[in-house]
């Protein structure tokens, strides 16, 4: 059981926790430094997440870093004079199917992890899982609507990982979600600057 977790554990989570707080900061800034302190980041929570049985959110690391390895290349590319990138939109279309799809794999994946591990709370940690996944690729295109995914795994990953016992990891969140309503209200004010 998590009750007693030993201390190097704790230590790692806070290590985690600043990587995080770095790091979105840095991607509300729209600069492209962000991504190295996403790979240490997530490099440490696959370890955290591991120990806890949330293997949907463990597996998601690794998907993060090569994630984000790709978004450090394409957001190179697309920066502007400051070394800030462009922002885009998705079409209403494109909203809805990455909404059905979201549903779509959080189901899947669930049912597969009920299934086929003795995963804690399977399509919970599936729904934090592949919520986060979209994310990550619409942050990782430049579209404003990343943050709407980011503030929805926010809101569901806080009670889950406070029943998990990882109350650092949780007041993480709680300041993600924070910080995600104010990336959202200055990539909006960064667009209307370029219409």
């Amino acid at each position: 059981s998590m009750a007693g977790s030993p201390c190097p554990m704790s230590g790692l989570e806070i290590a985690a926790v600043l990587l995080g707080i770095a790091n979105i900061v840095l991607i509300i800034r729209r600069s492209v430094w962000n991504y190295p302190f996403a790979i240490a980041m997530v490099s440490l929570y696959f370890i955290i997440f591991r120990d806890a049985k949330l293997y949907s959110d463990a597996g998601l690391q690794i998907f993060f870093v090569a994630v984000n390895a790709y978004g450090w290349w394409s957001w190179q590319r697309n920066k502007a004079g400051a070394g800030e990138i462009v922002v885009e939109e998705l079409t209403a279309n494109g909203f809805g199917g990455w909404i059905a799809g979201s549903i779509l794999a959080t189901l899947a994946w669930g049912l597969f992890m009920t299934n086929h591990s003795d995963a804690s709370y399977p399509l919970w940690d599936a729904s934090v899982a592949m919520l986060s996944v979209v994310g990550q690729i619409l942050m990782t295109r430049r579209l404003i609507e990343n943050w709407y995914w980011w503030i929805a795994v926010n809101i569901i990953s806080i009670p889950l990982y406070i029943l998990k016992e990882l109350y650092l990891t949780a007041g993480l969140y709680a300041l993600f979600l924070v910080l995600a309503v104010a990336g959202l209200v200055e990539w909006r004010k960064v667009q209307a600057r370029q219409s």
